[in-house]
């Protein structure tokens, strides 16, 4: 009760649009969120674990796609480009989780990223030495991706 009390103070003074808009932006990211989590961009709040899932991410990046047609032209500037822009980072993320190899153990951590001066792990490739190119061998996917907080 205490939590729905809180949510009713935060709306407090807003209008009924006003308030509209906040829960259609708190809807798009709380989709968004699951999207990136099922990606594997992120760890599972719960457990810390990074679990990868392309059908359940293609869900709701499917939900959102779908919310973007039913509401074409309801939408205020900023709502739309909320949506767009989301849509835009999601489509990107999915298409990099496809072409990248799954993990051998999907509900495992992520492993950290490789720290340039850390040794190379044993069957692995060596580490990056600072200011050297990126090799060929990496995915020209990885040079757009972006970090996201956690």
């Amino acid at each position: 009760m205490s939590e729905s009390k809180t949510e009713s103070q935060q709306f407090a003074g807003l209008s009924r649009e006003e308030t509209h808009s906040l829960l259609f932006i708190q809807l798009v990211l709380q989709q968004s969120n699951m999207a990136m989590m099922l990606l594997g961009k992120s760890p599972d709040p719960r457990s810390g674990q990074t679990v990868r899932d392309l059908d359940a991410a293609r869900m709701f990046i499917d939900q959102l796609e779908a919310l973007e047609a039913k509401t074409k032209g309801n939408l205020t500037k900023e709502e739309e480009g909320l949506l767009k822009q989301t849509l835009m980072t999601l489509r990107l993320a999915f298409v990099e989780a496809v072409e990248s190899p799954p993990a051998t153990d999907q509900t495992a951590p992520a492993p950290p990223p490789a720290d340039k001066a850390a040794p190379p792990a044993s069957g692995g490739q060596p580490a990056v030495e600072s200011g050297a190119d990126l090799s060929s061998t990496e995915s020209s996917a990885k040079r757009f991706s972006k970090k996201y907080p956690t």
